[in-house]
C-alpha cells in the first residue's frame, strides 16, 4: 500500500485515529490475530505505546513509537501520512523524555518532508513545528540562537494554527503557551544581569 494506493476512506480514518489516540479502544490481542494487515498492526503498537505513556512507562512507550515509525516508513516510506504521524508521535516522546538533541536531529531531518507533503496548514505539521520550538527551548544547555529560532518557529506556527483552527483549538491554544514560555526563556537570556548578581556569582 503506498501514497498512490490508499486503503479505502473509512480504513484511513480508523488507522489514523489509532496512531493519534492518548488512550488504548481495543485488545491488542485482537488485532495481532494471525493475518491482520501489517498497518493495522503498526498502528495497534502506537496505542500501546499511548498506554504505555500514561502508566509512566516513557522509556518503553518512546522505545515503542521508534519501531513503529521505523515500520511505516519500511511499509509506506517517509512521506506517507502515517509514517509522518508516526514520526511527530515519537519526537514527542524524545521531548517527554527531554532528549532534545535527538529530537533537534530528528526533527530537522523529517519536519522539511512534513512541510513539504502536508503543507503549511496541517494539523500534523502544526505538531511537527510544535515539537520542534519544545525541543530548541527546552534544553538547559539552549543557546542564545535556539532560543531565538524557538520563538520565531512557535510564533510562525501560532499564527497559522490559530487562522486555519480557530483560537479556542486545543492545539492553537498549545502551541500559544509553548511560545509565551520560549519569549521569556529568550526574553531572561537577553535581560542583562544586575551587577552584584555578578558580584555575588564571581565570589
Amino acid at each position: 500500500m503506498s501514497r498512490t494506493t490508499k486503503p479505502n476512506a473509512p480504513t484511513t480514518a480508523r488507522i489514523m485515529a489509532m496512531l493519534r489516540l492518548d488512550r488504548p479502544r481495543f485488545p491488542r490481542s485482537t488485532a495481532l490475530r494471525v493475518g491482520a494487515p501489517e498497518t493495522h498492526l503498526l498502528a495497534v503498537q502506537s496505542n500501546l505505546a499511548a498506554t504505555y505513556q500514561l502508566v509512566g512507562r516513557q522509556e518503553d512507550s518512546m522505545r515503542l513509537k521508534q519501531d513503529v515509525y521505523s515500520g511505516f516508513v519500511k511499509l509506506h516510506g517517509e512521506e506517507h501520512d502515517f509514517t509522518l504521524i508516526a514520526a511527530n508521535n515519537y519526537a514527542s516522546s524524545l521531548n517527554g523524555l527531554r532528549r532534545f538533541e535527538e529530537a533537534k536531529t530528528f526533527l530537522r531531518r523529517t519536519l522539511p518532508v512534513a512541510r513539504r507533503v502536508l503543507g503549511e496548514c496541517d494539523d500534523t505539521t502544526f505538531r511537527f513545528r510544535w515539537n520542534y520550538g519544545r525541543a530548541l527551548y527546552g534544553d538547559d544547555c539552549a543557546t542564545l540562537d535556539d532560543l531565538c529560532e524557538a520563538v520565531a518557529t512557535l510564533d510562525d506556527t501560532e499564527r497559522i494554527a490559530r487562522r486555519v483552527l480557530g483560537g479556542s483549538n486545543p492545539l492553537a491554544i498549545d502551541i500559544e503557551k509553548a511560545l509565551r514560555h520560549a519569549r521569556a526563556l529568550l526574553h531572561a537570556r537577553e535581560t542583562p544581569q544586575p551587577a552584584e548578581d555578578r558580584a555575588e556569582e564571581v565570589d
